[in-house]
C-alpha cells in the first residue's frame, strides 16, 4: 500500500553536497573500503587482525554503520567493445582468438552470476550528538536532576569539520587493520544511492579513471 512518501523522503536524504550526505538531524559520510581474504591468513594473523578491529570499535564513541552492496555486472559494453576490435583486427588469427574469447565471455555469464560486492562505512554526526555514556554515567545520571540543553546552532561548515574528525579517526582505525579506506565525493555518492535507489540495475564494466580529489 503506497503512502505517498517518496524514496528520498523514505530514505531522509535532503542534499549531497562536498563529499556529505545531508539527512534529517545531520550529515553522513561514506567511506569506501577494501577487503582482505581473511582464509588466507594464518591462525597467528586471524587472530591480530580480529584483536586490533575489537580495540578498533571498543575505541568508538560514536556509531557507525557497515554496508555491504552485491551487484550483477553488465557485461554487454564490454562484449560490444571486444566485437568492435576484433571487426577492427586485421590479424585473422587474432581476430579468430578474439571471437572464441567473446564466445567464452558470454557462456561464462550465462552460467554464472557475476557480480561485484562493494564495502562501505558510514560514519555519521549529529548536532546535538552526545558523547556515549558509560555505565557508572549513566547510573549517576539516574540521580542528577534533569535540565535542558542550551539550543546551539553550528553552520554547515562547523559540522562538515567535525564529521571529518570522525571520518580521519575511522579511516586511521581501519588501516591499522590493513584496510584501506576513502571517503566518497559529492558524484561518487550520487552514484551509490542512485544504485541504492535502483536495486535491479546491473554493474557495468568500465574503464579505468584515474582518482579523483576529496570531496
Amino acid at each position: 500500500m503506497t503512502n505517498g512518501l517518496s524514496i528520498q523522503q523514505k530514505l531522509e536524504v535532503q542534499n549531497i553536497k562536498e563529499g556529505v550526505v545531508l539527512v534529517r538531524g545531520g550529515l553522513r559520510a561514506v567511506l569506501a573500503v577494501s577487503s582482505v581474504n581473511f582464509a588466507l591468513k594464518s591462525f597467528d594473523e586471524q587472530k591480530a587482525i580480529i584483536a586490533r578491529y575489537q580495540e578498533f570499535l571498543n575505541s568508538l564513541d560514536f556509531p557507525i554503520e557497515i554496508l555491504i552492496t552485491s551487484r550483477k555486472y553488465d557485461i554487454s559494453d564490454y562484449i560490444e567493445l571486444l566485437s568492435s576490435r576484433a571487426k577492427q583486427q586485421k590479424n585473422e588469427l587474432l581476430k579468430i582468438q578474439t571471437a572464441e574469447y567473446i564466445d567464452f565471455i558470454k557462456n561464462l555469464a550465462e552460467l554464472t552470476n557475476i557480480m561485484t560486492k562493494n564495502f562501505y562505512v558510514v560514519v555519521p554526526y549529529a548536532q546535538l550528538e552526545k558523547a556515549v555514556e558509560t555505565f557508572g554515567e549513566k547510573m549517576l545520571n539516574l540521580f542528577r536532576p534533569k535540565t535542558q540543553d542550551a539550543p546551539t546552532t553550528q553552520t554547515f561548515a562547523q559540522q562538515k569539520s567535525q564529521l571529518w574528525q570522525r571520518v580521519d579517526y575511522v579511516i586511521s582505525g581501519l588501516t591499522s587493520i590493513g584496510l584501506r579506506a576513502v571517503a566518497l565525493n559529492t558524484e561518487e555518492l550520487t552514484e551509490l544511492f542512485y544504485k541504492l535507489y535502483n536495486p535491479e540495475a546491473k554493474e557495468t564494466v568500465k574503464k579505468e579513471e584515474p582518482d579523483k580529489n576529496q570531496p
